[in-house]
Protein backbone atom coordinates (compact mmCIF):
# COMPACT_ATOMS: atom_id res chain seq x y z
CA UNK A 1 0.00 0.00 0.00
CA UNK A 2 1.27 3.45 -0.93
CA UNK A 3 1.34 6.32 1.54
CA UNK A 4 -1.17 9.05 0.74
CA UNK A 5 -1.29 12.79 1.49
CA UNK A 6 -4.05 15.38 1.26
CA UNK A 7 -3.34 17.42 -1.87
CA UNK A 8 -4.69 20.55 -0.13
CA UNK A 9 -2.65 20.57 3.07
CA UNK A 10 -0.19 17.66 2.54
CA UNK A 11 -1.27 15.99 5.77
CA UNK A 12 -0.95 12.23 5.97
CA UNK A 13 -4.18 10.41 5.06
CA UNK A 14 -5.02 6.75 4.91
CA UNK A 15 -6.64 4.41 2.40
CA UNK A 16 -9.93 4.25 4.33
CA UNK A 17 -10.27 8.01 5.02
CA UNK A 18 -13.25 10.03 3.74
CA UNK A 19 -12.12 13.37 5.17
CA UNK A 20 -8.81 15.04 5.93
CA UNK A 21 -8.66 15.48 9.71
CA UNK A 22 -6.39 18.50 9.29
CA UNK A 23 -8.15 20.70 6.70
CA UNK A 24 -11.57 19.05 6.56
CA UNK A 25 -11.61 18.45 2.81
CA UNK A 26 -13.60 15.49 1.53
CA UNK A 27 -11.43 12.63 0.31
CA UNK A 28 -11.99 9.76 -2.08
CA UNK A 29 -9.94 7.05 -3.71
CA UNK A 30 -9.61 7.58 -7.47
CA UNK A 31 -9.21 4.09 -8.97
CA UNK A 32 -8.21 5.43 -12.38
CA UNK A 33 -5.22 7.17 -10.76
CA UNK A 34 -4.60 4.67 -7.96
CA UNK A 35 -4.46 7.59 -5.55
CA UNK A 36 -6.36 9.28 -2.75
CA UNK A 37 -7.51 12.77 -3.71
CA UNK A 38 -9.35 15.62 -2.09
CA UNK A 39 -12.71 16.39 -3.66
CA UNK A 40 -14.20 19.79 -4.43
CA UNK A 41 -17.95 19.90 -5.19
CA UNK A 42 -18.75 21.15 -8.69
CA UNK A 43 -22.55 20.89 -8.68
CA UNK A 44 -25.00 18.22 -9.84
CA UNK A 45 -23.49 15.79 -7.37
CA UNK A 46 -20.15 15.89 -9.18
CA UNK A 47 -16.73 16.41 -7.68
CA UNK A 48 -13.41 17.65 -9.05
CA UNK A 49 -10.05 16.46 -7.76
CA UNK A 50 -7.27 19.09 -7.74
CA UNK A 51 -4.68 16.36 -8.26
CA UNK A 52 -2.66 17.35 -11.37
CA UNK A 53 -2.98 13.83 -12.76
CA UNK A 54 -6.79 14.14 -12.67
CA UNK A 55 -6.59 16.98 -15.25
CA UNK A 56 -9.87 18.44 -14.08
CA UNK A 57 -11.77 15.19 -14.55
CA UNK A 58 -15.14 15.07 -12.82
CA UNK A 59 -16.18 12.22 -10.51
CA UNK A 60 -19.23 10.95 -8.68
CA UNK A 61 -19.18 9.32 -5.29
CA UNK A 62 -19.79 5.57 -5.41
CA UNK A 63 -23.45 4.90 -4.62
CA UNK A 64 -22.34 2.87 -1.61
CA UNK A 65 -20.32 5.91 -0.54
CA UNK A 66 -23.19 8.35 -1.02
CA UNK A 67 -26.08 6.23 0.29
CA UNK A 68 -24.61 3.76 2.76
CA UNK A 69 -21.24 5.22 3.79
CA UNK A 70 -19.53 1.84 3.38
CA UNK A 71 -17.18 2.91 0.58
CA UNK A 72 -14.78 5.78 -0.13
CA UNK A 73 -14.12 5.22 -3.84
CA UNK A 74 -15.19 7.44 -6.71
CA UNK A 75 -16.58 6.85 -10.20
CA UNK A 76 -15.72 8.94 -13.30
CA UNK A 77 -18.84 10.83 -14.38
CA UNK A 78 -18.73 9.28 -17.85
CA UNK A 79 -19.07 5.79 -16.33
CA UNK A 80 -22.78 4.82 -16.29
CA UNK A 81 -22.37 2.37 -13.40
CA UNK A 82 -23.44 3.95 -10.08
CA UNK A 83 -20.99 1.74 -8.17
CA UNK A 84 -17.22 2.01 -8.07
CA UNK A 85 -14.87 -0.52 -9.61
CA UNK A 86 -14.73 -2.48 -6.35
CA UNK A 87 -18.36 -2.36 -5.18
CA UNK A 88 -19.73 -3.37 -8.59
CA UNK A 89 -18.00 -6.73 -8.19
CA UNK A 90 -20.20 -7.54 -5.17
CA UNK A 91 -23.42 -9.15 -6.42
CA UNK A 92 -25.02 -10.18 -3.11
CA UNK A 93 -24.93 -8.18 0.12
CA UNK A 94 -26.41 -9.13 3.50
CA UNK A 95 -29.86 -8.02 4.67
CA UNK A 96 -29.20 -4.52 6.01
CA UNK A 97 -32.36 -4.64 8.13
CA UNK A 98 -30.66 -7.15 10.42
CA UNK A 99 -28.77 -5.51 13.28
CA UNK A 100 -25.01 -5.61 12.77
CA UNK A 101 -25.12 -6.60 9.11
CA UNK A 102 -24.27 -3.14 7.77
CA UNK A 103 -21.18 -2.95 9.97
CA UNK A 104 -20.14 -6.43 8.86
CA UNK A 105 -20.71 -5.49 5.22
CA UNK A 106 -18.49 -2.43 5.66
CA UNK A 107 -15.67 -4.57 7.07
CA UNK A 108 -15.96 -7.00 4.17
CA UNK A 109 -15.96 -4.25 1.54
CA UNK A 110 -13.04 -2.49 3.24
CA UNK A 111 -10.93 -5.65 3.10
CA UNK A 112 -12.03 -6.29 -0.50
CA UNK A 113 -10.94 -2.81 -1.56
CA UNK A 114 -7.44 -3.57 -0.31
CA UNK A 115 -7.49 -6.75 -2.39
CA UNK A 116 -8.67 -4.89 -5.49
CA UNK A 117 -5.97 -2.25 -4.97
CA UNK A 118 -3.32 -5.00 -4.93
CA UNK A 119 -4.69 -6.69 -8.05
CA UNK A 120 -4.71 -3.39 -9.93
CA UNK A 121 -1.19 -2.60 -8.75
CA UNK A 122 -0.01 -5.98 -10.03
CA UNK A 123 -1.71 -5.34 -13.38
CA UNK A 124 -3.78 -8.52 -13.25
CA UNK A 125 -6.85 -9.00 -15.49
CA UNK A 126 -9.95 -8.15 -13.49
CA UNK A 127 -13.46 -7.99 -14.92
CA UNK A 128 -16.85 -8.41 -13.34
CA UNK A 129 -19.14 -11.30 -14.19
CA UNK A 130 -21.42 -8.92 -16.07
CA UNK A 131 -18.57 -7.81 -18.34
CA UNK A 132 -16.93 -11.14 -19.17
CA UNK A 133 -17.74 -14.83 -18.76
CA UNK A 134 -14.35 -15.24 -17.11
CA UNK A 135 -15.05 -12.37 -14.67
CA UNK A 136 -15.27 -12.50 -10.89
CA UNK A 137 -18.13 -11.77 -8.49
CA UNK A 138 -18.45 -11.64 -4.69
CA UNK A 139 -21.32 -12.77 -2.50
CA UNK A 140 -21.54 -11.90 1.20
CA UNK A 141 -23.99 -14.27 2.86
CA UNK A 142 -25.17 -14.86 6.42
CA UNK A 143 -26.00 -18.24 7.89
CA UNK A 144 -29.71 -19.03 7.86
CA UNK A 145 -31.35 -18.80 11.26
CA UNK A 146 -33.55 -21.86 10.80
CA UNK A 147 -32.45 -24.83 12.95
CA UNK A 148 -30.59 -27.46 10.98
CA UNK A 149 -29.74 -25.13 8.09
CA UNK A 150 -26.37 -25.64 6.46
CA UNK A 151 -23.85 -22.89 7.20
CA UNK A 152 -22.55 -20.64 4.45
CA UNK A 153 -19.17 -21.89 3.28
CA UNK A 154 -16.50 -19.38 2.37
CA UNK A 155 -15.10 -20.46 -0.98
CA UNK A 156 -14.78 -20.03 -4.73
CA UNK A 157 -16.79 -21.60 -7.54
CA UNK A 158 -16.34 -20.66 -11.21
CA UNK A 159 -15.50 -17.04 -10.52
CA UNK A 160 -17.97 -16.52 -7.67
CA UNK A 161 -16.30 -15.89 -4.31
CA UNK A 162 -18.53 -16.36 -1.28
CA UNK A 163 -17.68 -15.09 2.19
CA UNK A 164 -19.62 -15.95 5.32
CA UNK A 165 -20.69 -12.75 7.04
CA UNK A 166 -19.66 -14.26 10.39
CA UNK A 167 -16.01 -13.86 9.36
CA UNK A 168 -16.44 -10.09 9.80
CA UNK A 169 -17.03 -10.64 13.54
CA UNK A 170 -13.61 -10.50 15.18
CA UNK A 171 -14.55 -12.73 18.11
CA UNK A 172 -16.18 -15.36 15.87
CA UNK A 173 -13.26 -15.36 13.47
CA UNK A 174 -10.85 -15.79 16.37
CA UNK A 175 -12.95 -18.66 17.71
CA UNK A 176 -12.74 -20.40 14.33
CA UNK A 177 -9.01 -19.71 14.07
CA UNK A 178 -8.44 -21.33 17.47
CA UNK A 179 -10.75 -24.25 16.70
CA UNK A 180 -8.87 -24.98 13.45
CA UNK A 181 -5.44 -24.46 15.05
CA UNK A 182 -4.56 -21.74 12.56
CA UNK A 183 -1.82 -19.20 13.30
CA UNK A 184 -3.45 -16.60 11.07
CA UNK A 185 -7.03 -15.83 9.99
CA UNK A 186 -8.13 -12.42 8.68
CA UNK A 187 -10.73 -11.05 6.29
CA UNK A 188 -8.03 -9.84 3.93
CA UNK A 189 -6.39 -13.26 4.10
CA UNK A 190 -9.69 -14.89 3.07
CA UNK A 191 -10.02 -12.59 0.08
CA UNK A 192 -6.44 -13.19 -1.02
CA UNK A 193 -6.84 -16.95 -0.73
CA UNK A 194 -10.14 -17.17 -2.62
CA UNK A 195 -9.00 -14.87 -5.43
CA UNK A 196 -6.05 -17.24 -5.76
CA UNK A 197 -8.47 -20.00 -6.79
CA UNK A 198 -9.98 -17.65 -9.36
CA UNK A 199 -6.59 -16.85 -10.86
CA UNK A 200 -5.59 -20.52 -10.91
CA UNK A 201 -8.56 -21.11 -13.21
CA UNK A 202 -7.72 -18.09 -15.31
CA UNK A 203 -3.91 -18.03 -15.46
CA UNK A 204 -2.78 -21.61 -14.84
CA UNK A 205 -5.56 -23.95 -15.99
CA UNK A 206 -6.04 -21.90 -19.17
CA UNK A 207 -2.38 -20.99 -19.66
CA UNK A 208 1.01 -22.55 -20.42
CA UNK A 209 2.05 -23.17 -16.81
CA UNK A 210 0.18 -26.42 -16.11
CA UNK A 211 3.22 -28.69 -16.28
CA UNK A 212 5.30 -26.36 -14.15
CA UNK A 213 2.47 -26.21 -11.62
CA UNK A 214 2.26 -29.99 -11.25
CA UNK A 215 6.02 -30.32 -10.76
CA UNK A 216 5.89 -28.02 -7.75
CA UNK A 217 2.38 -28.33 -6.32
CA UNK A 218 1.30 -31.81 -7.39
CA UNK A 219 -1.50 -33.13 -9.58
CA UNK A 220 -4.67 -31.07 -9.10
CA UNK A 221 -6.70 -33.90 -10.68
CA UNK A 222 -6.61 -35.77 -7.37
CA UNK A 223 -10.10 -36.06 -5.85
CA UNK A 224 -10.57 -32.72 -4.10
CA UNK A 225 -13.42 -33.78 -1.81
CA UNK A 226 -11.57 -36.86 -0.59
CA UNK A 227 -8.40 -34.85 -0.05
CA UNK A 228 -10.22 -32.39 2.20
CA UNK A 229 -11.91 -35.20 4.16
CA UNK A 230 -8.53 -36.77 4.73
CA UNK A 231 -7.04 -33.45 5.80
CA UNK A 232 -9.75 -32.73 8.36
CA UNK A 233 -9.73 -36.26 9.75
CA UNK A 234 -5.98 -36.87 9.81
CA UNK A 235 -4.46 -33.41 9.81
CA UNK A 236 -1.38 -32.24 7.97
CA UNK A 237 1.65 -34.52 7.48
CA UNK A 238 4.32 -34.25 10.16
CA UNK A 239 6.78 -32.64 7.77
CA UNK A 240 4.34 -30.10 6.31
CA UNK A 241 6.48 -27.13 7.31
CA UNK A 242 9.30 -28.40 5.13
CA UNK A 243 7.12 -28.23 1.99
CA UNK A 244 4.16 -25.89 2.48
CA UNK A 245 3.36 -22.37 3.68
CA UNK A 246 0.56 -23.66 5.95
CA UNK A 247 -1.09 -26.85 7.13
CA UNK A 248 -4.10 -26.19 4.88
CA UNK A 249 -1.80 -25.93 1.88
CA UNK A 250 -0.93 -29.59 2.39
CA UNK A 251 -4.52 -30.74 1.80
CA UNK A 252 -4.60 -30.52 -2.03
CA UNK A 253 -2.59 -28.84 -4.82
CA UNK A 254 -5.39 -26.31 -5.39
CA UNK A 255 -5.21 -25.24 -1.74
CA UNK A 256 -1.42 -25.20 -1.86
CA UNK A 257 -1.64 -22.79 -4.79
CA UNK A 258 -4.28 -20.57 -3.10
CA UNK A 259 -2.33 -20.39 0.16
CA UNK A 260 0.89 -19.62 -1.72
CA UNK A 261 -0.86 -17.00 -3.85
CA UNK A 262 -2.29 -15.33 -0.72
CA UNK A 263 1.17 -15.37 0.84
CA UNK A 264 2.61 -13.67 -2.24
CA UNK A 265 0.02 -10.88 -1.91
CA UNK A 266 0.92 -10.52 1.78
CA UNK A 267 4.52 -10.02 0.73
CA UNK A 268 3.99 -7.54 -2.10
CA UNK A 269 1.55 -5.37 -0.15
CA UNK A 270 3.74 -5.27 2.97
CA UNK A 271 6.88 -4.56 0.98
CA UNK A 272 5.19 -1.73 -0.90
CA UNK A 273 4.11 -0.22 2.44
CA UNK A 274 7.62 -0.56 3.88
CA UNK A 275 9.12 1.06 0.79
CA UNK A 276 6.60 3.90 0.81
CA UNK A 277 7.49 4.58 4.45
CA UNK A 278 11.19 4.62 3.58
CA UNK A 279 11.84 1.74 5.92
CA UNK A 280 15.34 0.29 6.02
CA UNK A 281 17.22 -1.67 8.68
CA UNK A 282 20.80 -0.75 9.54
CA UNK A 283 21.75 -2.84 12.59
CA UNK A 284 24.81 -2.09 14.66
CA UNK A 285 26.02 -5.67 14.31
CA UNK A 286 26.88 -7.14 10.94
CA UNK A 287 25.30 -10.50 11.85
CA UNK A 288 21.81 -9.05 12.41
CA UNK A 289 19.14 -8.74 9.67
CA UNK A 290 19.63 -5.70 7.45
CA UNK A 291 17.36 -4.28 4.78
CA UNK A 292 17.92 -1.65 2.16
CA UNK A 293 14.89 0.47 1.35
CA UNK A 294 12.80 -1.60 -1.06
CA UNK A 295 11.58 -0.26 -4.39
CA UNK A 296 8.13 1.33 -4.48
CA UNK A 297 6.98 -1.39 -6.87
CA UNK A 298 7.89 -4.71 -5.23
CA UNK A 299 6.95 -6.57 -8.38
CA UNK A 300 9.48 -4.50 -10.30
CA UNK A 301 12.12 -6.18 -8.18
CA UNK A 302 13.49 -9.64 -8.89
CA UNK A 303 12.09 -12.40 -6.74
CA UNK A 304 15.48 -12.71 -5.03
CA UNK A 305 15.39 -9.03 -4.15
CA UNK A 306 11.89 -9.40 -2.72
CA UNK A 307 12.94 -12.27 -0.48
CA UNK A 308 16.08 -10.43 0.54
CA UNK A 309 13.89 -7.62 1.89
CA UNK A 310 11.11 -9.85 3.20
CA UNK A 311 12.94 -11.82 5.88
CA UNK A 312 14.37 -8.76 7.68
CA UNK A 313 10.97 -7.06 7.49
CA UNK A 314 9.22 -10.01 9.16
CA UNK A 315 11.97 -10.16 11.79
CA UNK A 316 11.35 -6.58 12.88
CA UNK A 317 7.56 -6.93 12.55
CA UNK A 318 7.47 -9.89 14.92
CA UNK A 319 9.81 -8.23 17.42
CA UNK A 320 7.67 -5.07 17.44
CA UNK A 321 4.52 -7.13 18.02
CA UNK A 322 6.13 -9.00 20.89
CA UNK A 323 7.15 -5.69 22.42
CA UNK A 324 3.47 -4.71 22.39
CA UNK A 325 2.43 -8.02 23.94
CA UNK A 326 0.81 -9.21 20.71
CA UNK A 327 1.19 -12.48 18.78
CA UNK A 328 3.65 -12.55 15.91
CA UNK A 329 2.37 -10.51 12.97
CA UNK A 330 4.04 -13.02 10.66
CA UNK A 331 3.60 -16.52 12.16
CA UNK A 332 5.14 -18.42 9.24
CA UNK A 333 8.37 -20.14 8.27
CA UNK A 334 9.26 -20.38 4.59
CA UNK A 335 11.11 -23.51 3.51
CA UNK A 336 13.03 -23.75 0.23
CA UNK A 337 10.18 -25.68 -1.49
CA UNK A 338 7.70 -23.03 -0.31
CA UNK A 339 9.95 -20.31 -1.70
CA UNK A 340 10.10 -22.08 -5.06
CA UNK A 341 6.29 -22.13 -5.15
CA UNK A 342 6.25 -18.40 -4.37
CA UNK A 343 8.74 -17.88 -7.20
CA UNK A 344 6.34 -19.74 -9.51
CA UNK A 345 3.49 -17.41 -8.51
CA UNK A 346 5.82 -14.47 -9.16
CA UNK A 347 6.43 -15.78 -12.67
CA UNK A 348 2.76 -16.42 -13.43
CA UNK A 349 1.84 -12.90 -12.36
CA UNK A 350 4.75 -11.46 -14.34
CA UNK A 351 3.62 -13.16 -17.52
CA UNK A 352 0.02 -12.06 -16.98
CA UNK A 353 1.15 -8.52 -16.34
CA UNK A 354 3.29 -8.45 -19.46
CA UNK A 355 0.43 -9.81 -21.58
CA UNK A 356 -2.12 -7.27 -20.36
CA UNK A 357 -2.87 -4.59 -22.92
CA UNK A 358 -3.63 -2.16 -20.11
CA UNK A 359 -2.49 -1.90 -16.45
CA UNK A 360 -5.95 -3.00 -15.33
CA UNK A 361 -8.95 -4.36 -17.19
CA UNK A 362 -11.66 -3.29 -14.77
CA UNK A 363 -14.61 -1.72 -16.57
CA UNK A 364 -14.58 1.98 -15.87
CA UNK A 365 -10.87 2.37 -15.12
CA UNK A 366 -8.34 4.30 -17.14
Amino acid sequence: MKIFHCDHCQSLVFFENVQCVNCGHALGFLPDLQDMGSLDPSGDGHWISPLPAARGRAYRLCENYRQENVCNWTVPVDDPDPLCASCRLTKVIPDLMVAGNKEAWYRLESAKRRLIYSLLTLGLPLEGKGDAESGVAFEFLADARAPGSDPVLTGHNEGVITLNLAEADDSERERRRTQLHEPYRTLLGHFRHEIGHYYWDRLVAEGPDGDGFRKLFGDERLDYGEALKRHYSQGAPADWQQRFVSTYASSHPWEDWAETWAHYLHMTDSLETAAACGLSLKPRRADEPAMRSAGMDPFGESFERMVEAWFPLTYVLNNLNRGLGLPDGYPFVLSLPALEKLRFVHGVIGRARAAAARPAAVNGLG
